[in-house]
């Protein structure tokens, strides 16, 4: 064994060496034919790109019918225009939003075709609404430009007739990239610099011709007149470098192309000689044996099979892997079997106690459908199988009306337990007809009397006096309640707070009231909605909680539900729900609106 470690020649040194030799033969010959043509069509080429980036830029900035009167803002207001750079233009959501005030407050006006003549006509505060929306919606194309095109360089500037300076209109950028006004990173507007002398000489000559390519090397400078705003020109510029389209010259030449193959083929035939009797014979046999393998399971005959394939290199210590990984396979799927009926069987409970769960809570809508004075309507999403959220309304007598959502610690089948312990402690000491203080009081001694894994759960509890809406409410450490008054919008109700559920002994809680009158509403909810992320880490939050309310204040609860719900989806977009998310929306219409 140890003489065959000694004298063991891998595989991988001796393809290297072979493809080592290989390429430093073609890499010589290719050098000595492409040395006399690597530049032939470089400048041809480099002028029609240039041209090309150029206009494409230029299109983008003259497709505003207004382009010289917001080149002409842009230059005068640099400090007090709010430009949101980098943003697409569905996903810009400050630029989305100046989109939609300026078009409610001048709906005629098309922002994409607006002329001069019809700038004049708007306010100063629209002027600059429109100059920010053009702006954002223009560095967005000039960003897709200069990725599309791959120059290192693309920006407009606004120069004096010396040519001495450059103030910078807007500049394209990489995903990622910072702007700013230091060196190398991207000039934001109203960056002014002195340029160099090479840089004036080409901007006057770009004014006299059009257009001026200066060659530097591995690098090309471009400047391309484009207008002259109050007297002075405008221009855009570009620098990229060269190096990839000289190589891509060299590569192409005929002589370069031919010689490479012709060496290629050659190598090629040697390497496949030696890997058919190095490589590919002895892998064919394990290949065979794995396949043989995958069809009756045997790791026996795979052992005796490979036996043949000496273990003189790395070939060889693969057969003896592959036969310890059959022999470890077969132990795997016997324990595979027993792992896969013990996960179907937990699979099967937490089944069952998911519909134990949701048998518990009102599922059943419109809940009181004989009660016309008040609609309720109600939700619950658990993160896993089960959750520890829920919510409760039930009548305690003819006149008074219980509602209830709660939000339990931690997740799971742990606190799916908790949550169920605690609604029944609950609904026991609410329908005693006690007052929702009581009610909290209570229950906060009988979890507390026995709760040794230190859980704690959040209640707010209320009780609505049907005949008059005098709602009596209190709040364990929940939410606060989000209220509609008749006419008017949602708005967070900043309630009394006393301390979580179970989180300390002798606790004593203190209720509220709260008139409940025709057309109002009343939305509850957990904190799985405001705390819901979207892929950067941001939460939804109170203020899109109340945006999405505000949306459907006059729809009937359950559409309300579905739209704070829709909200929701729309902003998480494909990021995973990691807390559960309750929900309830009860709307008094008051006796008035009872049936006999």
């Amino acid at each position: 064994m140890e003489y065959m470690k000694k004298n063991r020649r891998g595989i991988r040194r001796q393809i290297a060496i072979l493809f080592a030799l290989g390429v430093l033969v073609i890499g010589i010959q290719t050098f000595l034919s492409q040395r006399s043509l690597a530049d032939l069509n470089v400048s041809r080429q480099t002028v029609t790109f240039a041209e090309q980036v150029a206009d494409e830029t230029t299109r983008a900035v003259k497709e505003y019918p207004s382009y010289n009167w917001l080149i002409r803002y842009w230059h005068n207001h640099p400090n007090t225009m709010d430009i949101e750079y980098d943003a697409d233009y569905t996903t810009g959501t400050a630029t989305l939003e100046k989109c939609r005030l300026l078009r409610q407050h001048v709906p005629e006006l098309e922002i994409k075709y607006a002329t001069e003549a019809d700038i004049a006509k708007l306010n100063i505060e629209d002027q600059k609404l429109y100059a920010e929306i053009c702006y954002s919606w223009l560095i967005t194309r000039v960003d897709q430009i200069k990725q599309s095109y791959g120059v290192d360089y693309l920006f407009c500037v606004l120069t004096n007739t010396n040519f001495e300076k450059q103030y910078f209109l807007f500049s394209g950028a990489d995903p990622g990239s910072i702007r700013g006004t230091n060196y190398e990173e991207v000039y934001t507007l109203g960056v002014n610099i002195t340029v160099s002398e090479s840089q004036k000489q080409a901007m006057e000559n770009a004014v006299k011709d059009s257009s001026y390519l200066a060659d530097a090397g591995d690098y090309m400078d471009y400047y391309s007149y484009v207008d002259t705003v109050n007297g002075d020109p405008v221009l855009i510029g570009m620098t990229y470098s060269l190096a990839s389209l000289r190589a891509a010259e060299r590569t192409m030449t005929i002589n370069g192309t031919v010689a490479s193959v012709l060496f290629l083929i050659i190598l090629s035939l040697i390497c496949l000689g030696l890997i058919t009797g190095l490589v590919l014979k002895p892998l064919k046999t394990i290949q065979d044996n794995i396949r043989s393998y995958q069809s009756d399971k045997d790791s026996k005959a795979v052992k005796d099979n490979l036996a043949s394939v000496h273990p003189d290199n790395e070939i060889g210590e693969l057969s003896e892997d592959i036969v310890a990984l059959t022999q470890e396979i077969d132990q795997y799927i016997a324990e595979n079997g027993r792992i896969t009926a013990e996960k179907e069987r937990i699979s099967t409970e937490l089944d069952m106690a998911q519909r134990i769960q949701a048998s518990m809570l009102p599922g059943i809508f419109p809940a009181f459908p004989d009660r016309h004075e008040f609609d309720v309507y109600a939700t619950m999403e658990p993160a896993k199988e089960v959750g520890g959220d829920f919510y409760d309304f039930f009548l305690i007598d003819n006149d008074h009306l219980a509602l209830v959502i709660s939000d339990v610690s931690g997740k799971g089948v742990p606190a799916a337990l908790f949550m169920m312990i605690s609604k029944i402690i609950l609904q026991s000491c609410a329908m005693l007809g006690q007052s929702p203080a009581d009610i909290l009081t209570k229950t906060n001694e009988a979890i507390c009397s026995n709760n040794e894994l230190e859980m704690f759960v959040t209640i707010w509890v209320g009780i609505l006096e049907i005949s008059t809406g005098r709602l009596l409410a209190a709040n364990a450490g929940h939410e606060y309640p989000a209220i509609l008054r008749a006419g008017k919008q949602f708005d967070i109700l900043k309630d009394r707070h006393g301390f979580v559920i179970g989180g300390m002994d002798n606790m004593k809680y203190r209720q509220y009231e709260i008139q409940m009158n025709p057309g109002d509403k009343l939305f509850l909810y957990t904190d799985g909605i405001t705390e819901a992320m979207d892929p950067d880490k941001k939460m939804f939050g109170t203020s899109r909680l109340i945006d999405a309310l505000n949306e459907a204040k006059d729809a009937s609860p359950d559409t309300i539900l579905k739209t704070v719900r829709e909200s929701i989806r729309v902003f998480v977009k494909d990021t995973e729900q990691f807390d559960d998310m309750t929900m309830l929306c009860l709307e008094y219409s008051g006796p008035d609106k009872q049936t006999n």
